[in-house]
């Protein structure tokens, strides 16, 4: 008879089995492609009849998911918008247009745009070119949406980064010139940390680690990298620098489902950081309601920092601000996923009664390495208390 794997303090490794949306491979360039022109020739089709040529895009907001337990993340409901060839939309209908011509370009070549590059681009559109930006994502992510695709298939990439990782973790990815297998060991950065990429698709992982750690603050990632707390807990540390990019989602979704990894999230203690960085994590967005099953964790559990360890571990805080009053207050009203949870709305309702938010890095009231040497790991030697 097998004997059972002792207790760490990481928890258990939970069962390996992919997610069917983890299982389903990204459309090829080849499909991209014949989306954008199969769209392309329904418009073409309609100006020839003399029809005013639409478009019906998914709605993107809260409004319009559901937030289902069993499947973990927040699906779209169903409502589109259409956007109609008109006077008063002329413009908006040629940059879509415009749009989904820069995306087949960028896909046919094997090219990349990052979103600020797409928006100068534009400059040579003369009347559809863009006044700032924001009309240019917004534009950007209706194409995404309708042919339900993420923007790197696209072509398109964000600024940011993708987030970093240090500990018990090998990457294997491939040199994009040789084809050559690279194996990435994330234990060998020294005082630095492997930086995820802007597409994690064809990356596969080897591991031993018992649990993944996703951090909210770069200074609180660095500070148990410098002191190789991945040792210590046997343990992946992800830096996801504030609400996490798509990269860095799927990343942690890929790894976690290959491996049967359980993921916890260690962030501020604030509405921001319950309603919006970790509720991104684990359920998605309603923005990004068509992508959700892909770009969200739904095996993330909230380690903390909690309203309950402000006055258990007698943490130095902040006021509330109005902001986050609100913003509490929104999130118990209208989010799903909070609205769905009692221990949730609880935790929310006690922020607000308390009338204070606290950051991560107030355990260093107690000593710099309190995080380290008494915070996480008592923290860790009960995970079933971890919020859902």
């Amino acid at each position: 008879m097998a004997k059972k794997r002792p207790k760490t303090t990481g928890g258990k490794r939970v069962k390996r089995s992919a997610t069917k949306s983890a299982r389903r491979k990204a459309p090829s360039r080849v499909d991209v492609v014949r989306r954008i022109r199969g769209q392309a020739r329904a418009v073409h089709g309609k100006i020839l009849a003399r029809r005013s040529p639409s478009m019906k895009f998914p709605l993107r907001s809260l409004a319009n998911v559901v937030y289902r337990p069993k499947e973990g993340y927040f699906r779209i409901k169903g409502k589109k918008k259409e956007r109609t060839l008109t006077v008063g939309t002329v413009k908006t209908f040629a940059q879509t247009l415009r749009m989904m011509a820069l995306s087949k370009e960028l896909v046919e070549t094997d090219d990349i745009a990052t979103k600020r590059e797409a928006y100068y681009v534009s400059k040579n559109w003369e009347e559809a070119r863009f006044g700032e930006q924001p009309e240019s994502d917004a534009v950007m992510e209706d194409v995404e949406a309708l042919f339900g695709v993420n923007r790197e298939q696209l072509g398109f990439i964000p600024e940011e980064k993708g987030g970093d990782v240090a500990g018990r973790l090998v990457v294997i990815d491939r040199d994009r010139e040789t084809g050559e297998e690279l194996r990435i060991d994330c234990t060998r950065f020294g005082s630095g940390a492997y930086s995820i990429p802007i597409s994690v698709e064809d990356l596969r992982f080897e591991t031993e680690a018992e649990f993944i750690l996703a951090i909210e603050t770069a200074g609180m990632f660095q500070r148990l990298v410098k002191h190789a707390y991945w040792r210590q807990a046997n343990c992946i540390l992800v830096s996801m620098g504030g609400v996490p990019t798509r990269a860095c989602r799927r990343f942690i979704r890929r790894l976690a489902d290959a491996r049967g990894l359980p993921v916890y999230v260690f962030v501020d203690g604030d509405p921001y950081g319950y309603s919006n960085i970790y509720r991104t994590l684990k359920v998605g967005s309603g923005n990004a309601a068509h992508l959700n099953e892909f770009f969200c964790v739904p095996q993330a559990r909230f380690l903390g920092v909690t309203p309950d360890d402000i006055t258990e571990y007698d943490l130095p805080t902040h006021p509330l601000k109005e902001v986050d009053v609100k913003r509490a207050r929104d999130a118990l009203k209208n989010d799903p996923f909070i609205r769905h949870h009692r221990a949730w709305r609880e935790a929310l309702e006690q922020q607000i009664k308390m009338g204070v938010r606290v950051e991560q890095q107030a355990l260093a009231k107690h000593g710099l390495n309190y995080v380290i040497d008494e915070y996480l790991p008592r923290k860790m030697a009960d995970t079933a208390a971890f919020l859902p």
